[in-house]
């Protein structure tokens, strides 16, 4: 609609229109760019503009003194005339759509659509977000974003190249901290230990398991621990037999001893001994490597044995008691006569006793347990009687057997 005016000039909101001498309206929603601001639509009126909610629409009175001029369109609506032709209007371009700024508006035959961002659906003209979690995406855990969805995996896994599936991670090749053995399985890994060790509390860290303080028969005499197991040693002229077992070193056989030429190695328990080849004392004289004997032809004879014999025996400390230690047997026996076994000397306190088991044997039994080193010279005595040799009397003889036992430091 046009204002006829006196003047040139016109009154705000209107410009003079020189080929119809008139006063046109302006449209400001054209002419002023982003007139109106936010989720805010442009509605031009004469002499002036609104800015209202996108879904507000304006009601033209019946009458107004100044209506807009509205040219006749032959076209629908969403088309315009071009000659002969009728055009889509882009309305998206010529920004005559209604979408809000979230949404993208695109153009159709006569009309156009607000479309939603993806991750969005339309509720009535407004993009609501769409929760995918909703839709189990994803294989253990998911997280909605705004328009998106992430997908977290539980630990020990990690994502597949589809990122919504959950593959196990191999811990074991990626540093899992074991300290020795990893072993690799589903969602975790388990730390083992090597033969000789434990596993911590903290489920990672070997610790060395120490062997001896489990038990004291591991060893016979002694055990150290090491690294992941335990080794067993023996004491001084033992050697280890086996493992375990410490086994006495005989050195008056490997020639480790240095006994004189004069002299006799006798092994013990732990050790050896040198005696001297001539052990005679007056008045007994030598007649063999190991035996003395008092000739008759000696007054002082008479009162003595008639020989000593020589014996050497090692035991062990701590013994079970009674304990059987040495025979005694005879090697001559006149007919007739009768023979009886007595400890002559060296057992003050009783250690040892005689059996005798017939008339010409004994035993030599340990009564009480003992501890070593220590060392034990007993004359063990043969008497016997004979009444067929007898003139005045019974006739009487003995002989000795003078046995050195040596007793071991260790009960083996």
């Amino acid at each position: 609609m046009s204002i006829l005016c006196n003047t040139l000039e016109c009154t705000d909101g209107y410009h003079w229109d020189p080929q119809t001498d008139h006063c046109r309206d302006i449209n400001e929603c054209e002419t002023i760019p982003d007139a109106c601001k936010g989720e805010m639509k442009c509605f031009n009126h004469y002499g002036g503009y609104l800015c209202l909610p996108r879904s507000a629409s304006v009601i033209a009175a019946s009458e107004s003194p100044i209506a807009p001029t509205v040219p006749f369109n032959p076209c629908p609506v969403g088309y315009e005339s071009h000659g002969d032709s009728c055009v889509d209007v882009d309305e998206c371009v010529r920004h005559e759509h209604d979408c809000q700024p979230s949404q993208e508006c695109i153009n159709t035959l006569g009309s156009f659509t607000c479309q939603c961002p993806r991750g969005y659906r339309k509720v009535g003209t407004e993009c609501i977000d769409i929760d995918e979690c909703r839709y189990r995406y994803c294989q253990h855990r998911c997280v909605n974003v705004p328009g998106s969805f992430s997908c977290q995996c539980e630990p020990g896994f990690q994502l597949a190249g589809n990122n919504r599936s959950c593959i196990d991670v191999n811990e074991c090749e990626m540093g899992a901290p074991c300290s020795q053995r990893c072993y690799n399985t589903y969602g975790t890994f388990l730390c083992r230990c090597d033969q000789g060790y434990e596993l911590g509390q903290d489920g990672f860290t070997c610790n060395d398991i120490d062997e001896c303080s489990f038990s004291s028969y591991l060893c016979q005499f002694q055990c150290v621990n090491e690294p992941g197991k335990f080794s067993c040693v023996c004491p001084e002229g033992y050697q280890l037999q086996g493992t375990r077992t410490c086994q006495d070193i005989n050195e008056c056989e490997t020639g480790e001893h240095q006994c004189t030429d004069t002299q006799t190695c006798v092994n013990i328990h732990g050790r050896y001994q040198c005696v001297d080849n001539d052990r005679c004392q007056d008045p007994y004289v030598q007649v063999s490597d190991n035996r003395c004997v008092c000739p008759i032809i000696k007054p002082v004879c008479r009162d003595l044995p008639f020989s000593v014999v020589h014996r050497y025996m090692s035991i062990t400390s701590e013994r079970t008691v009674p304990s059987d230690v040495f025979q005694i047997q005879a090697t001559s026996v006149s007919v007739g006569a009768y023979n009886t076994f007595r400890i002559r000397s060296g057992d003050d306190n009783g250690d040892f006793y005689i059996r005798q088991i017939n008339n010409l044997s004994a035993m030599l039994v340990l009564a009480r347990s003992v501890s070593g080193p220590r060392e034990y010279t007993l004359d063990l005595e043969m008497v016997s009687i004979n009444p067929l040799l007898n003139y005045q009397g019974s006739h009487q003889s003995s002989s000795v057997l003078r046995l050195s036992i040596y007793v071991g430091q260790h009960a083996f």
